[in-house]
């Protein structure tokens, strides 16, 4: 069986430390068993791993997601990328041509698809492991994974079993779904066996690649990827399982939490106050997490939440952090931080000017040994300032080692690439008619090749 972990997500429910770029399943605000920082990506890959899963497992993601997986979970991990942020079902749609095309799985193989968010023990993972069973022993075209409910949610959609008895390892066929319900038809549904859908089912590989076919859609990978910005940006339940009739649950009794919230994400940290900063003994139940380098004083505030980043400051109590996403729905900006596969960076300033030209000041931190790609920009300049480390820089086919205190300029149309030798922070100053992601002109990527066109030129 092949595990297809889906990480998405606008960054809104958890703003300011989430944004486009850094979604809520990247803050490092979990403790791991070692007592580390860890994000929840991080924490489901070491349970993949626990659980003997992690080498059949795969990450489907839009290109945005890529570096920030890389960097919290190694170079290594087998990406699936999607061309442009869609719904789930053109994201289940290109991995099926993925794994068919390119990773050579048969047809008749078992596909899981799961969240790469889920806060859950590893006995999870095990269930999530006997869907494979559940297909075979039900004959069922979809087998989806429902959590047994410890109360009437409404904050979670239900898998409403038929009255049929269960099947021998307990799967139950499906009647029919329902999305939040209010609390007294939730009690209702519980009554009837109901399951909270977790968002994780399992189908035959071939199964969905009939259904595209069907759909007068390619079953290359590539293909599919050119095509990619044609598809109905629909979700999977809707263009797939809600016409599916031949359904089966399999009910999971172990603990199950989705922390899309403040309030739930809270309660799962270990500690009310991360960053700088003071929170008084009398302000109880809450909870402050500072990612910024002033300190934030709070005192005899209770069962609030204040988050503050580069990308702003929230403050709210606990039961209405849910509304961040309904307030912030016309707010666009820029991401302030973001983690890359060398580092990470966070915004210090921006400003445009009347007559439309831009500064943007960066300070950026590249890990020893990481490099930043050979690239060049035709709508700005750049300044790097070297505040600490050492480093080699390849300026238009020249190398030069810089050290802290060293000021590197680097004109328009300038080739230029960095390896830092040593960690490495520098302040960058960009200027210029659009500071844009795709005036980044990507030469290449790999040291050895940026090396390599030194020595050729």
């Amino acid at each position: 069986m092949k595990l297809v972990l889906l990480s998405g997500g606008s960054g809104k429910r958890l703003w300011p430390l989430s944004n486009d770029s850094r979604s809520k399943q990247f803050l490092r605000v979990l403790e791991s068993p070692l007592g580390e920082p860890e994000s929840m990506v991080q924490r489901v890959w070491r349970q993949l791993k626990e659980t003997g899963l992690e080498r059949s497992s795969y990450l489907a993601t839009g290109r945005g997601q890529v570096e920030m997986i890389q960097s919290q979970l190694g170079s290594g991990v087998p990406i699936i990328v999607e061309p442009e942020r869609r719904d789930t079902f053109p994201a289940i749609a290109l991995t099926a041509t993925y794994l068919y095309s390119v990773a050579g799985v048969s047809p008749s193989e078992i596909v899981a698809i799961l969240p790469v968010d889920p806060y859950v023990e590893s006995s999870f993972f095990e269930s999530v492991a006997k869907l494979e069973s559940t297909m075979e022993d039900s004959g069922a075209n979809l087998a989806l994974m429902g959590v047994i409910p410890e109360h009437a949610s409404e904050k979670y959609g239900y898998i409403i079993p038929t009255d049929e008895a269960a099947g021998e390892n307990g799967f139950m066929r499906v009647s029919h779904f329902q999305e939040k319900p209010e609390r007294k038809q939730a009690e209702e549904l519980i009554i009837r066996n109901a399951l909270w859908n977790c968002g994780v089912f399992a189908f035959r590989l071939g199964y969905l690649l009939d259904i595209l076919q069907r759909k007068g859609l390619p079953l290359g990978y590539e293909e599919m990827q050119k095509q990619y910005k044609l598809l109905a940006s629909i979700s999977f339940d809707y263009e797939v399982v809600e016409k599916e009739d031949n359904i089966v649950v399999q009910p999971y009794s172990g603990f199950w939490k989705d922390l899309g919230t403040w309030n739930t994400l809270t309660e799962e940290m270990t500690s009310n106050h991360v960053g700088k900063g003071f929170i008084t003994a009398d302000s109880e139940g809450t909870c402050l997490v500072n990612e910024l380098d002033i300190p934030i004083t709070v005192i005899g505030a209770k069962d609030l939440i204040i988050a503050a980043s580069p990308d702003g400051i929230l403050v709210t109590h606990k039961a209405e952090s849910p509304r961040i996403k309904e307030v912030l729905k016309s707010f666009e900006q820029r991401p302030m931080y973001e983690e890359r596969r060398w580092g990470h960076y966070r915004v210090i300033d921006y400003v445009k000017y009347d007559e439309g030209n831009e500064v943007l000041t960066k300070r950026i931190f590249i890990a020893e040994g990481k490099n930043i790609s050979y690239q060049l920009h035709h709508k700005r300049s750049e300044i790097w300032t070297i505040v600490s480390g050492e480093a080699s820089i390849v300026l238009n086919e020249k190398m030069h080692k810089v050290k802290a205190g060293d000021v590197v300029r680097i004109p328009e149309g300038t080739k230029h690439a960095i390896l830092a030798l040593t960690d490495v922070e520098f302040i960058e100053v960009q200027t210029g008619s659009e500071l844009v992601e795709e005036d980044n002109i990507r030469i290449t990527l790999d040291w050895n090749d940026i090396e390599l066109q030194q020595f050729i030129s």
